[in-house]
């Protein structure tokens, strides 16, 4: 039986830009769009952005000396999905709110990890793990 999909809706306030970053840059197969929203492919799962003309900062919280959005979304990618994506990303010219990083080196629930914005200011983390079995695993 396969997973179920998630559904996400998010606010943006340039739907041109929101199309340009998910669809040029991460790669997104577009869906249905109006002049007010877009969906997007995010490998399987409907991603849908919503133009809304005020956007709040949202907090933060530090993790490993880094202030991780508490606010954020993002993919469990195979490994070497994570770093092409990771290259993919730094060769587009997209500013990187946590760098591309391991965490939890040589521990249980090792993982790769990297976080951006997109021209919302939505923040977006992909992270990998050398086994599924990690992925809930405790590093402690």
């Amino acid at each position: 039986m396969s997973r179920p999909r998630f559904h996400l809706a998010i606010p943006v306030h340039d739907l041109a830009a929101a199309r340009a970053f998910y669809e040029g840059v991460l790669g997104c197969e577009p869906g249905r769009v109006s002049s007010r929203w877009a969906d997007f492919d995010f490998q399987g799962h409907q991603l849908t952005a919503h133009l809304t003309p005020e956007l709040a900062e949202a907090p933060t919280n530090p993790v490993d000396g880094h202030d991780v959005p508490a606010h954020h979304f993002g993919l469990i990618l195979p490994w070497s999905e994570w770093e092409t994506l990771s290259e993919r990303l730094a060769s587009a010219g997209v500013d990187f709110l946590i760098r591309p990083t391991i965490r939890f080196r040589g521990k249980p629930g090792e993982q790769a990890t990297l976080f951006v914005k997109d021209p919302s200011g939505n923040a977006l983390e992909f992270k990998a793990f050398r086994s599924d079995d990690e992925i809930f695993r405790t590093h402690g």
